[in-house]
């Protein structure tokens, strides 16, 4: 058995809004306990109120999550200032927490107790991982890093770092009934889970593949040893420069056919550096790209089928679902659609929950090197034989 359940309110009061979520999940669950869980919610919540209510239904329930700026499911789709849960009832897979604490101080270690802490619960050797870590305090980059290194290359990392709805003044992860900041909650799957993903942006490279010739973490200097000020203007103009530079994300190869996005968030006319919302690492092939609104609708349903494709059974149980923040801000009103595409291509009572993310983690292709995203719209569907 492999039973997968979501609830989801809009409710703005905590106390009616998560009786609803239980209230739905445990109708789903159809007397089945589950193991295992993720929560995704607004940050306006009583966070604290909600996690006790989730323990008292079910004791010892391995569940993390965060704070979004967006919520997504099968139940309501695409809402704002709402709350959304996924359980895991099975008896084919193990499924076990971790947290790491403090990734301010050592992203590193923070990432190595999580996945320890989770490992040390399993006799067997995980499959994949989820989490959903601080986006603020710490850097996702070296968070990824530090959980590649701690799992292995091989174990699909799949997540998003947490949101507070475009505040950027802080951000909360859920451990079992714990409400922090600053951590790296994960949960691993062991066993017999089946999987497949797929990631998509909609961005189309515009410029020629140039080099990063000098960067510190973020901050990008050069590019083909010219400013990298100068770079975008070359090929945006000044006036379309400063008119929509933030749109104009680069994107980073991970090899000659598949790249990853970085998103601008600022430059410096003195220095003539641009700052990114993610590192990039030096020598790395980047070109510019643009997008329009239909081609990051249309990345939904590319990320959704190349995960289809990679799917090893004959249906999926659920859908996990991490898009954007920066694509949600782009696409406006019309975010709504991007589920609204999912969901045409997948079994109408298909479980599916998710959250706009402040950054996406997920490998680029299927049994590739995990990595971490802007403006990426991912989809993971799971399963058993």
């Amino acid at each position: 058995m492999f039973r997968v359940v979501v609830g989801h309110s809009d409710d703005p009061d905590s106390e009616s809004a998560i009786a609803e979520v239980l209230q739905e999940c445990s109708r789903s669950l159809a007397g089945s306990i589950p193991q295992a869980g993720i929560l995704f919610t607004a940050i306006d919540f009583d966070h604290a109120l909600i996690l006790q209510h989730i323990q008292d239904a079910f004791p010892g329930i391995e569940l993390i999550g965060g704070t979004t700026n967006g919520e997504i499911s099968s139940v309501l789709e695409f809402q704002q200032d709402s709350l959304t849960l996924m359980l895991f009832a099975t008896d084919e897979v193990e499924i076990w927490a971790g947290i790491g604490r403090e990734a301010s101080k050592n992203p590193h270690l923070a990432a190595q107790q999580a996945i320890e802490q989770a490992k040390a619960k399993s006799a067997s050797l995980p499959q994949l991982c989820l989490t959903f870590p601080e986006s603020l305090t710490s850097n996702g980059v070296l968070i990824l890093q530090g959980l590649k290194q701690s799992l292995g290359e091989d174990i699909p990392i799949i997540g998003g770092i947490t949101a507070d709805d475009y505040t950027f003044e802080k951000t909360y992860q859920f451990f079992q009934g714990e409400v922090l900041s600053d951590s790296v909650p994960v949960l691993l799957f062991f066993g017999k889970l089946l999987f497949g993903h797929g990631v998509a942006s909609g961005w189309t490279p515009v410029s020629q593949r140039s080099r990063i010739t000098k960067v510190d973490g973020n901050v990008v200097y050069e590019i083909d040893g010219q400013r990298a000020l100068d770079f975008y203007q070359h090929y945006l103009g000044e006036e379309g420069f400063a008119a929509n530079f933030a749109i104009h994300a680069l994107a980073v190869f991970d090899d000659q056919d598949h790249f990853y996005m970085r998103a601008p968030k600022g430059y410096d006319q003195q220095s003539g550096s641009m700052t990114f919302f993610s590192d990039i690492p030096e020598q790395a092939i980047v070109q510019i790209t643009d997008a329009t609104r239909e081609n990051i609708l249309s990345a939904c349903e590319t990320s959704l089928k190349n995960a289809i494709a990679h799917y090893p059974g004959v249906e999926p149980t659920a859908a996990l679902l991490i898009s954007c923040g920066a694509r949600r801000r782009i696409l406006g009103t019309q975010t709504i659609k991007e589920y609204q595409l999912i969901k045409k291509h997948l079994p109408e009572a298909l479980p599916c929950c998710g959250f706009y993310a402040y950054g996406e983690i997920a490998p680029l292709v299927d049994k590739g090197q995990t990595q971490f995203h802007n403006k990426t719209f991912v989809t993971l569907l799971m399963g058993t034989k």
